[in-house]
């Protein structure tokens, strides 16, 4: 019964968490905007967190900026757009957001909107791995391997793909064993 009890006061709190949210972010609130889009992005309601992300990307933030690239990327709430995402991407990357520069590079290295560039990938890819970026050391170590927008070396190779290993990136480890 107390379970119950306290399930219930749970829910009351985080409607009114919510509620205040809205509040806030209908206010200007720039985080608070960014919270809405990732509860609606959460919740698989992507035209609601396209809405309140745009919001928080046109003020500056780097995190929406990066979150609405994705939404153009992949199609999510708005019509798939890869130079749209490129522009939210680069926004967020020139401030240093990991993410988007990872993002970034995936664009470069498979031709997304952009033509594709194996020296930008890496240069991408390089500015998020060296903030610890699992995906990006990952794909650093890929572009190694194989020669691509880099000289092969596999010593590199093993190095990038160690350091997102440690990481837990599972991608990563099979790249190692097949090395």
């Amino acid at each position: 019964n107390d379970f119950k009890q306290d399930e219930e006061e749970a829910k009351y709190w985080y409607r009114k968490a919510f509620e205040n949210s809205i509040m806030n972010a209908e206010k200007g609130d720039i985080r608070s905007q960014f919270i809405l889009g990732r509860c609606y992005e959460n919740n698989n309601q992507y035209e609601k967190a396209f809405e309140w992300y745009s919001k928080a990307a046109e003020q500056g933030l780097a995190a929406a900026q990066c979150n609405l690239g994705y939404l153009y990327e992949k199609g999510l709430g708005v019509r798939q757009d890869y130079r749209k995402a490129f522009e939210w991407y680069s926004k967020a990357a020139e401030q240093g957001l990991a993410a988007a520069q990872r993002n970034l590079g995936h664009l470069y290295l498979f031709g997304l909107g952009v033509s594709q560039d194996y020296r930008k990938a890496y240069e991408w890819y390089s500015k998020a791995a060296a903030q610890g970026d699992s995906t990006a050391q990952n794909y650093l170590g890929y572009l190694y391997q194989n020669g691509l927008g880099v000289r092969q070396d596999l010593k590199k190779a093993k190095y990038w793909y160690s350091k997102a290993a440690k990481q837990g990136n599972e991608y990563a480890k099979e790249a190692l064993k097949n090395l």
